[in-house]
């Protein structure tokens, strides 16, 4: 069962007296407040405000939720995509105004190339692990034209470790959740937060130049990632 899917179609539709739950494998589950994916231009962070007017050209917005971030682009003119693979949340994205949706698994699709590559509130966490950023990288080169951006944001969590030891055999920044609502447990699923350094590494290694826009005080921070050499790119 989609259990994010439909704690996101309960809200959108005006149930929202349950609450959307994340266990965890470091700590106590901690409650997902399902009101930030319907957030509207003012409510946005300041990463993501810089995130949105980095967007130029066609945009592919990947793990777009609820489109909260599609929408915004998409009132301002630009030619945007929201790519999610949730079905709930596409019927709610369509039913908001969302002109152009995927339903679909980003590293499945293999369709049109964008100029700008999005993904806002961790969404390159859906890499999973090291390896799976590795994997994600090259994908983005066949949904890039020679002059697409990459942009993303990400969190050093090394902080959720400072009264125990690191993990010993994954990278720390590998977490595990589940989602729990109305009493009903989603499969377990793993999602991935970067420090910047390792990040820098893997996206040269990748052919990936790596800018870094913005950081906040709370460990988190917005990149631009850009292709060393335009003949990279998948040929049409």
């Amino acid at each position: 069962m989609d259990v994010f899917g439909k704690a996101l179609k309960d809200y959108y539709q005006g149930n929202r007296t349950n609450k959307l739950w994340l266990h965890n494998d470091y700590g106590e589950p901690e409650e997902m407040p399902l009101d930030i994916f319907f957030r509207q231009g003012n409510d946005l962070p300041k990463l993501e405000q810089l995130a949105l007017n980095m967007c130029e050209g066609s945009i592919l917005d990947i793990g777009a939720g609820a489109g909260c971030h599609s929408l915004i682009l998409q009132a301002k003119g630009f030619n945007v995509t929201a790519l999610e693979i949730s079905d709930p949340a596409c019927e709610i994205m369509r039913n908001r105004g969302i002109m152009k949706i995927i339903n679909k698994d980003v590293l499945q699709y293999q369709g049109e190339k964008f100029d700008t590559l999005l993904l806002l509130m961790n969404g390159i966490g859906l890499c999973e692990d090291l390896n799976g950023l590795h994997t994600f990288l090259q994908h983005m080169k066949k949904l890039s034209k020679p002059d697409s951006q990459l942009i993303f944001d990400s969190s050093d969590i090394s902080y959720l470790y400072a009264d125990h030891n690191m993990p010993r055999f994954k990278y720390y920044g590998e977490i595990s959740y589940q989602y729990e609502y109305q009493n009903i447990k989603g499969n377990w699923f793993k999602w991935l937060f970067i420090d910047y350094t390792s990040l820098a590494e893997i996206a040269g290694e990748n052919g990936w130049f790596c800018q870094l826009i913005y950081e906040d005080d709370m460990d988190q921070y917005l990149v631009r990632l850009t292709l060393k050499d335009n003949s990279l790119v998948d040929p049409d």
